[in-house]
């Protein structure tokens, strides 16, 4: 099972797919289906019945889910694409910018 390097907040980019390009912040992570949501990304388009009276039905769109492999982190110091890597600093494990070295 592959571990997923993205964690809720960070800001991504989708590399593949028909999203490509577009930068959003994660708003969910799924590592045991190994998916990622992007905030305005991959919308659906849901309908929705009334249970009752009080209320509405509808459709509804909300973001879906995208494969993990499709979407890299964004360095806030670089503003680029990078891999992430990992460094030990006084005990602590941090997650770290392979491009420019800054901590994520």
């Amino acid at each position: 099972m592959n571990t997923i390097n993205i964690k809720k907040g960070d800001t991504a980019v989708v590399i593949s797919g028909k999203e490509k390009g577009k930068q959003a912040k994660v708003l969910r992570v799924e590592p045991t289906k190994n998916k990622v949501v992007l905030e305005g990304t991959n919308m659906l388009t849901k309908h929705k019945k009334p249970k009752n009276q009080t209320t509405p039905g509808g459709i509804i769109k909300q973001e879906g889910s995208l494969n993990a492999s499709n979407v890299m982190v964004v360095c806030p110091k670089c503003n680029k694409a990078t891999r992430v890597g990992h460094k030990i600093e006084d005990g602590k494990k941090s997650r770290v910018c392979k491009k420019c070295g800054a901590t994520l």
